[in-house]
């Protein structure tokens, strides 16, 4: 091809694009990136913008100010009504906010008090396999924070992949594995939540894990400890993935509390977790595994469980007023 010749906009000459279209191409180059950043920016925006109006929207409903925020899992579901209860929120009453669609999660905030302690507790968590964006995930843990807890109690039932665990144990999360869902800090940094390299090291307080050990001792409760992985859901995991997953640190597998965490953090909240094991996890059990029976594991675990997070919350409320 020699000589000029035009295609479709850009001129070759001699097998080589103009000078002219090279600066052409640039600037254009430049100009979708710059409209990209923008976009991602408003995206970014757009979620704090979100949170803040649930905070705003929830605020007009009561003026309760929180110092733990607990988030129940499986086997925990009717825990919040064991409590002295101030104000009840279905989370269709606020606008925007993501709904519960897992069978036995209720999907409501109740706010009132583990004997003198303040608490807002999380009826129903929402999860990235129901297809929510995994901002609108971590929203309910962002909106706890603006309210004003410090804690961030996290609970759930799960696959026990250690060989020394059983149906019905409790592993303490002393650290967490979540590369397998995306990270909820993913996109340009908001700045109100927290700085743009959150430091990991230590995503589970140590002085809240010394606590849950000395309620678990003072109940007689034998408990465990370990990593926590979160894989995407909703299917279980292969035998296969499990033999990944322990061979890379996990000690029990589940489908959420990960991810929420590390909102938190990224939000300066100190974070505790404890895991009912529900099931020993795929290749392990020879059983197939189905939802009814972790609920029914978890449900059978529920009056140890509730036990341990009453005295674990009671402990944990003295140390914030000292």
């Amino acid at each position: 091809m020699n000589g000029k010749q035009e295609m479709g906009t850009i001129i070759f000459v001699n097998n080589r694009m103009c000078v002219e279209c090279i600066s052409f191409c640039t600037k254009m180059c430049h100009n979708v990136r710059k409209r990209t950043g923008r976009k991602e920016i408003d995206n970014m925006n757009e979620i704090y913008d979100k949170v803040k109006e649930c905070y705003k929207q929830v605020n007009k409903m009561t003026e309760f100010k929180p110092q733990i925020a607990l988030v129940l899992g499986s086997g925990l579901g009717d825990y919040a009504e064991k409590i002295k209860i101030e104000t009840v929120i279905d989370y269709h009453e606020i606008k925007g906010f993501p709904v519960s669609t897992v069978q036995g999660h209720k999907g409501r905030f109740v706010l009132g008090y583990v004997e003198d302690i303040p608490v807002m507790i999380m009826e129903g968590r929402v999860h990235y396999y129901e297809g929510y964006s995994m901002s609108d995930v971590v929203l309910p843990i962002r909106l706890m924070k603006m309210m004003g807890a410090e804690i961030l109690f996290l609970t759930n039932a799960s696959g026990g992949i250690h060989r020394g665990f059983e149906a019905g144990d409790f592993m303490m999360i002393t650290d967490q594995i979540a590369s397998f869902v995306p990270s909820p800090l993913i996109g340009p940094n908001i700045e109100e939540f927290g700085e743009r390299f959150p430091d990991m090291s230590h995503i589970y307080d140590e002085e809240l894990q010394e606590v849950i050990r000395k309620s678990a001792d003072h109940l007689q409760i034998d408990l465990k400890e370990g990593t926590y992985i979160q894989l995407p859901g909703p299917n279980f995991e292969s035998p296969a993935e499990i033999r990944m997953c322990k061979a890379i640190g996990a000690d029990a597998v589940g489908m959420s509390t990960a991810c929420e965490a590390i909102a938190a953090n990224h939000m300066g909240m100190k974070i505790c977790g404890i895991s009912c094991i529900a099931n020993p996890a795929a290749g392990i059990s020879k059983k197939p595994l189905t939802h009814e029976e972790v609920q029914q594991s978890a449900d059978r675990a529920a009056p140890k469980f509730q036990k341990l997070v009453t005295e674990c919350i009671c402990r944990m409320g003295k140390s914030l007023k000292k």
